[in-house]
């Protein structure tokens, strides 16, 4: 890609300015619109990864940072306010006029997948859908999973200890393990795979993934 594929502009919700950064397809059938989790920002490494891989496949990786994130503040605010700032992005996001997979990771995913319906999302691209919360697995979110609506790809870490993929209830998303790795996908150096690798598996999956969107 070269630098005149990628744009950056700001979008005004109710929930303050969000900032989308596109990496455009030069001949995009498809809009994958990711943001990030609750803890970071679209610096992430499976972020960074699909915006620099997907393109070349005919989808345009909007990359989304939420108001808060925006504004400069540390902590996320309640899944509502979230909501708010994605809906208000949306009509950014279907601006070229292409079907547009609703996607983030970790809090960005649980926001893909409560507002997929709502907003006519073609599909869900769950990163690290954090199923409970870290050694309460009683508290499960698999209700917001289970009720995105539409074909919905989880890409989960073997040790995310928000819930590891042998936790997952069935339902009709498909869900791709990345070996080893850890809620931001990170692999210890232990591992069988290398970093690389385990980012790999990553973009091979939704590559695959999205061109079986219809």
């Amino acid at each position: 890609m070269t630098s005149s594929e990628t744009t950056t502009e700001i979008v005004g919700t109710d929930a303050g300015d969000a900032r989308i950064t596109w990496h455009r397809a030069r001949t995009a059938r498809l809009v994958l619109a990711v943001s990030h989790g609750a803890g970071g920002g679209v610096e992430a490494r499976d972020l960074q990864a699909l915006a620099a891989t997907l393109p070349s496949h005919g989808v345009t990786v909007a990359l989304v940072e939420q108001p808060w994130r925006v504004a400069g503040k540390k902590l996320a605010p309640a899944p509502k306010t979230l909501d708010v700032g994605w809906r208000g992005i949306w009509p950014a996001l279907v601006t070229p006029g292409l079907p547009v997979i609703s996607g983030g990771r970790s809090a960005g995913a649980r926001v893909a997948c409560r507002t997929a319906v709502e907003l006519g999302a073609h599909a869900v691209l769950a990163l690290s859908f954090p199923l409970h919360p870290p050694g309460k697995p009683e508290r499960s979110r698999a209700d917001e999973l289970l009720g995105s609506g539409v074909p919905t790809l989880v890409v989960q870490g073997g040790n995310d200890p928000f819930g590891k993929p042998g936790e997952f209830p069935d339902g009709s998303f498909e869900l791709v393990e990345v070996p080893y790795g850890d809620h931001g996908f990170a692999v210890p150096k232990r591992a069988e795979i290398t970093q690389d690798e385990a980012v790999t598996v990553i973009t091979d999956a939704v590559v695959k993934w999205a061109g079986s969107l219809g």
